[in-house]
């Protein structure tokens, strides 16, 4: 059991991190494997020591680190060593300048895709286990976990591997197939749970109160105010490659929302430190409409989300009752954005789009941030002559099934056949 902080003295090394801090009550405990509050069950997230006074110096220092997000070490909750331990190095993804996606949408400000298909795994879930792992050797953990809608279920086998522990994941039992693949490669144990993700987070939240789990760390339930860290990596990222600077608008995937929550939390401490310089930008939240608990509540004008029983081809974003929902709904009205979704016809069409237009295959999340930012600027909401950076969170081949395609055409292997079948210039 944590106990409540009563000095500054973290009691283990994890770089800047001095505390866990309740986003609800703001009490403050040890760092340690805890997710709630003792005092009011709200949800704890990682206090800081950051360096100040020396923005420049920190500046040099960042853009001297190593090409992966171990570069922002002095901002995240890790050791000083961290880059010389064994681990997967996720991270400094590309940030794709989408002219011609850009003409197709009417975007006249600059559109840039931040592609996270480029991580180890092949997608974002490899920042927020990198920093989970860190937590688990911290702690001692000796077997890593998790409750996934697929992604994070790959991140956390492979990152165990190599990081030298044992791993057993946790999915519905209807993933796609390869993501299925892509977790059980790596050796792990991979169990499928009969239910939706919902079913599977009540599942691993049991088993840690169980003799059972004893030794575990579920990267996204004991270890999640680390885990969601991770996802700051994103916002340094996207604000370095841009020249040190803030986008006027963002459009991020929803699925817990924890993603969202900390972009939002990576661009306020740049520019609290002063890396950046503090103006405003917006952030816009996109849901499938198959799961859309989130969009639904922003546009009732609720701050209360109600549950729903997920049923898109987006299953990556398949979380019915989205932990961070109601956060979600605070920063899209405070930062004059908006929480959007759109149907599955209009994600397969939003994947081709971006294939089309920058070569960029993304998998059914990422045809909704696109689907959602078209949509978003036909309705008048997204300002087309602004600065926007759209996500792609993972790799098309994951969710293959989405997307119907196949030769344009089968010929003989001769060029009689191929002028017949109406190819040839």
């Amino acid at each position: 059991m944590a106990v409540q902080v009563t000095e500054s003295t973290p009691s283990v090394a994890l770089g800047p991190a001095v505390a866990l801090s309740c986003r609800e009550c703001g009490q403050r405990f040890d760092l340690g494997p805890i997710f709630a509050c003792q005092e009011c069950f709200g949800p704890l997230e990682v206090a800081y020591e950051l360096p100040t006074g020396d923005p420049e110096g920190l500046k040099k220092r960042i853009e001297a680190g190593p090409d992966n997000i171990w570069r922002y070490a002095p901002l995240l909750p890790v050791p000083a060593d961290v880059a010389d331990k064994p681990n997967l190095n996720p991270g400094f993804t590309k940030l794709v300048k989408a002219d011609r996606l850009a003409a197709e949408l009417g975007v006249t400000g600059g559109l840039y895709v931040k592609d996270d298909s480029g991580n180890p795994t092949h997608s974002f879930k490899d920042r927020v286990v990198a920093i989970a792992v860190e937590a688990a050797r911290a702690f001692g953990f000796t077997t890593l976990s998790c409750s996934s809608t697929g992604n994070l279920a790959g991140a956390v086998g492979a990152a165990a591997r190599r990081a030298g522990f044992e791993s057993c994941v946790f999915i519905p039992h209807d993933l796609e197939a390869g993501k299925v693949v892509m977790a059980a490669v790596y050796g792990g144990d991979l169990v499928g749970i009969e239910g939706n993700y919902d079913d599977v987070n009540r599942f691993c939240s049991e088993l840690i109160g169980d003799p059972l789990g004893e030794g575990w760390g579920f990267v996204n339930v004991n270890l999640r105010p680390y885990y969601g860290e991770g996802s700051k990596t994103l916002a340094y990222e996207i604000c370095e490659q841009l020249g040190w600077r803030l986008p006027d608008q963002i459009v991020i995937p929803i699925a817990s929302g924890s993603q969202l929550t900390k972009i939002d939390k990576g661009l306020k401490e740049l520019i609290a430190l002063g890396l950046v310089e503090d103006r405003p930008y917006k952030i816009f939240g996109a849901q499938a409409e198959g799961c859309s608990p989130v969009s639904a509540a922003f546009k009732a004008g609720h701050d209360v989300v109600r549950p729903q029983k997920p049923n898109t081809i987006a299953k990556s974003l398949a979380i019915g009752n989205p932990a961070d929902g109601p956060y979600v709904l605070d920063i899209a009205r405070r930062t004059g954005g908006a929480v959007e979704d759109v149907d599955d016809e209009q994600i397969v069409d939003a994947i081709k789009l971006l294939a089309r237009a920058e070569g960029i295959f993304a998998e059914t999340a990422g045809g909704v941030t696109v689907g959602v930012t078209r949509k978003l600027i036909e309705d008048g909401v997204l300002d087309p002559s602004l600065t926007t950076v759209v996500l792609n969170t993972g790799d098309g081949l994951k969710t293959l099934d989405a997307v119907a395609s196949g030769p344009t055409a089968t010929i003989r292997p001769d060029l009689d056949a191929f002028r017949a079948a109406g190819l040839a210039g």
